[in-house]
Parts: C-alpha cells; structure tokens; sequence
C-alpha cells in the first residue's frame, strides 16, 4: 500500500494524472501554473509573422490556407503544456513545424514555437528527447529542401541551398546551448538552495540538542538534591520537625536555582541576536555547586584554581562537574567525592570527578542521559570524557577539554 493511501485514504498517486510512465514526461504536473499569457503572445506573433512572411515570399512558397494556420496554432498552441509535459510538446510542437515545412509554406518565425519547446524540456531535464527532436527536425528539414522537394508543394520549387542548413543546423546548437547554460544554473540554483535548507536544519538540530542538554544538566542536579532532601523530611517530619524544616529549606533554594537556571536556558529561543539577559554558569561557581551538594549529603572536596577559560569551554566544564556530582548523589552510596582541576600544560583542561562508592543500584528519577551529555559536550569541543570503576572502588569521571574550542579556532584560522 502506497504510502498516499495510508495518509490520506485518496487513489494512487498516479490516479489524478496517469499512470507512473505518463508522469514520467511530465514530472512538473502539480506543481506549475498555465503559462498563458506567453503562449497567447507567441500564437499571435507566429500568426502574424507566418501572415508577413507569406506575403514576402508569394512566388516562392504555397500561401497560408486554413490548414496551414491550424498547423500554426497547434505548434504554437502546445506550448500552453511545456512546463507540464515538456517531452510530448517538444515532439508535438517539432512534428507540426515539420508538417508546416513539408506542405511548402512559407518560412517565418514557426521555429520559435519550437525554439522555445526545445528550451523548456532542456531546462526540464529532458536532454534526449530535446535533442531528438532537433535531430528529427534538421534531417526532416534536410530531406525536403534536397530531396523530398519534388513531390511537394509547391509545384516546381528547386532544391535549398546547401549554406541555408548550415544556418538552420547553427540556430539549432544555439538554441540547445542556451537552454543547456539555463539548466545548469537552475540546478545551481536548486542545489543551492537544498544545501542552504539542509544547513538551516542542521544549525535547528544543533540548537535542539544544545538545549535538550543544558535542560537536562539543569534540572537533573537541581531534582537530584530535591529528591534527596524530600526524602530525608518525610523520614524526619514527626522525630526531627527541625530538620525536616531545614530539608524543606533546601528544597526552596534548590528549585528556585533550577528555576533560575532554565529561565537562562529559555532565554536562548527569544529573537536570534538578543544579547542573553544573564551570563552563562562556569568554573567559578565550583563553590555553588559544593553548597548544593553539601545540602544534599555529599561533601565535595575541590583541588586546583580554575583558569580563565572561554565561555564555551567554561560552560562545558561546569556542566560535566555538576552532572559528576548529580551522579554521585543519585547513584553512589559514598557522601564524599573529590574535584580536581589542572591546567598545567596550558592547551587542556582536565577535570576529574571521584567518588569512593559503591554504587546503591537506586534510581532518582534521572533520564539516563547523563554521561552521553557529557560526552557531548567533551566531543563539541574536540575534547573526551572517560568514565568507570576505579580499580581501588568507587568510581571516575576524567574529562580532558581544549582551552581553545573547535568554533574558536576555525574563527581564527578565518
């Protein structure tokens, strides 16, 4: 079952305007409109030039009757399709100028009707039948002018003069030539704007990402200590009413910091270009993070001054420490754990989280995501994350970031 028919219920998608190979002819059916004015424009200056140039040349060729005016119109009048079904109305529109000829009237501008069939199914696509129809047209052409010319009207014409199809032939290439550049550029055009289309939805998944990301480090930590501390006030609320308050305590500071933090996060979907409202979280609110950990439990011992960084790798590194901690609190049963920051070499960052464990096995309402954001992050800026068991117990987050991001740097090198 075609995939139309399972949307929409309707008929196959060639219900409406034949089967596949029909469509195949012409590929533009639904989606261009009725070149009217152009055709109507062409059929009265076919007409009217046909009408001059018969005049011109009364002694040499037969004159206009109504079936040559018919073959005019048809060649001109097919043109009304050539958006639709270029292929049928190259061949068509070739097939009545080829009539037009054969029946001996006079020359005149009846090659623009195919000139300009030739050009569409060109700028279509169609190459071989555009070709194939120039082709038909000039050996056509050839045989009536040299050989054919006998048993046609008019009644004793002479043979064309050979330099006449040299012209002929030159107009032709011309013509397919022009139409050839109008097709290259168009599919410049296309392939342009498709590149363009695929770039803005890439820059849109980034962005998604970006703040699917800084959604989850924010409020993973933030619920982390929540549900810590809930479950500590509900254990302590009739033995201990005063550490239950102090709990309770906690719980308001710990939300309204996440509150805070995905207000900041928001704040980067208003109008592209507005400066951010509140600056981004780095390394120098390692003390805050401490607190926070400190209320939920867990004693965080910080080793290392952090350098100044830039604001992408600063970000990072915050994140990757308050996740670090986060999963501490949810998953590891030790209430200590070590931070250490070293910038020693001057081109990375190492930061490395340790807990002394063992692991609870309890789940606190994470995602699971955790460590992928992480290594996310690392990766964005040309850095990586490794994370496991230590071999004397409890468990390691070893993060090693550039100081210098991979954006920064192709800026520079600009």
């Amino acid at each position: 079952m075609d995939e139309q028919r399972v949307r929409g219920g309707g008929p196959p998608p060639w219900g409406r305007h034949g089967p596949p190979w029909w469509n195949r002819w012409g590929e533009a059916a639904n989606t261009s409109r009725w070149p009217w004015r152009s055709t109507v424009l062409i059929t009265v200056f076919v007409l009217g030039g046909s009408r001059f140039a018969a005049q011109q040349q009364v002694d040499e060729r037969a004159s206009l009757d109504a079936f040559a005016r018919v073959l005019l119109v048809v060649a001109a009048g097919l043109l009304l399709w050539r958006h639709r079904y270029p292929v049928l109305v190259v061949l068509g529109t070739a097939a009545a100028t080829m009539l037009y000829l054969g029946a001996g009237y006079a020359y005149g501008p009846v090659f623009v009707a195919f000139a300009v069939a030739c050009f569409s199914a060109v700028v279509a696509g169609h190459r071989t039948a555009a070709w194939t129809a120039l082709g038909v047209l000039g050996v056509g052409h050839v045989l009536v002018g040299h050989w054919l010319y006998r048993w046609l009207p008019p009644s004793g014409d002479e043979a064309a003069a050979w330099g006449s199809e040299g012209v002929v032939a030159a107009w032709g290439v011309a013509i397919v030539a022009v139409a050839e550049l109008a097709r290259t550029r168009r599919e410049q055009w296309v392939r342009e704007r498709a590149e363009r289309a695929q770039a803005a939805r890439r820059r849109a998944d980034e962005e998604r990402l970006r703040i699917a990301r800084e959604l989850h480090d924010v409020l993973a930590h933030s619920i982390s200590v929540i549900n810590v501390q809930a479950g500590v006030g509900l254990a302590l609320l009739d033995s201990d009413p005063e550490q239950a308050r102090t709990a309770l305590t906690t719980i308001k500071a710990a939300s309204k910091e996440a509150l805070g933090e995905v207000r900041q996060v928001l704040d980067t979907l208003r109008t592209p270009g507005d400066a951010p409202r509140t600056p981004a979280p780095g390394l120098d609110r390692l003390p805050e993070l401490v607190a926070q950990a400190a209320s939920a439990g867990l004693t965080v011992a910080v080793e290392g001054a952090p350098p100044e960084l830039p604001p992408g790798t600063d970000l990072a590194a915050f994140r990757i420490v308050q996740e670090a901690l986060t999963n501490v609190v949810r998953h590891s049963g030790s209430r200590h754990a070590r931070v250490h920051v070293d910038a020693g070499d001057g081109t990375t960052l190492r930061l490395r989280i340790d807990d002394d464990g063992p692991a609870t096995g309890a789940e606190a309402g994470g995602s699971g995501n955790g460590l992928a954001g992480m290594r996310e992050r690392a990766a964005a800026l040309g850095g990586t994350i490794e994370a496991g068991p230590r071999p004397d117990g409890g468990y390691r987050v070893l993060a090693v970031l550039p100081l210098r991001a991979r954006a920064e740097a192709r800026e520079d090198d600009r």
